[in-house]
């Protein structure tokens, strides 16, 4: 039975690594206009970090920091949608121009460019960047 349990943990960890980094990114971005936090923090690494550019030190660091004040946005926020009006993927970083609206009930639309550095098949750093 352990051998059989050792066989799948080593096929979930090849899987959840081949996907290339916009992949992981798109699926970020699914979870985040569904409001499914579980899915949305399924494609973080650990050591998450989020920053704003130009900024010396991350915003939000590690994971439940990140859950938290994402949950918080989910809930404040049931109209969310973020739409990518281009997107280009330079290794294992992923560029994202995007529209969101509906961030906190406002309906004001926001666009920014995102930056997101995937490493062990997780996104590892975002870095925002806000008109």
């Amino acid at each position: 039975m352990s051998k059989l349990l050792g066989i799948f943990i080593s096929l979930f960890s090849f899987m959840s690594y081949s996907q290339t980094p916009d992949q992981i990114v798109q699926q970020q971005l699914e979870a985040y206009n569904l409001r499914d936090i579980d899915a949305f923090m399924e494609v973080f690494h650990a050591e998450i970090e989020l920053w704003t550019l130009g900024e010396n030190a991350p915003s939000k660091e590690g994971w439940e920091i990140v859950k938290s004040a994402y949950l918080e946005l989910f809930e404040k926020s049931p109209a969310l949608n973020s739409k990518v009006l281009n997107r280009t993927v330079i290794g294992n970083k992923v560029i994202d121009y995007e529209c969101i609206s509906g961030r906190n009930g406002a309906e004001d639309v926001i666009y920014l460019v995102m930056i997101y550095e995937v490493k062990d098949g997780k996104i590892w750093k975002a870095w925002a960047l806000r008109e």
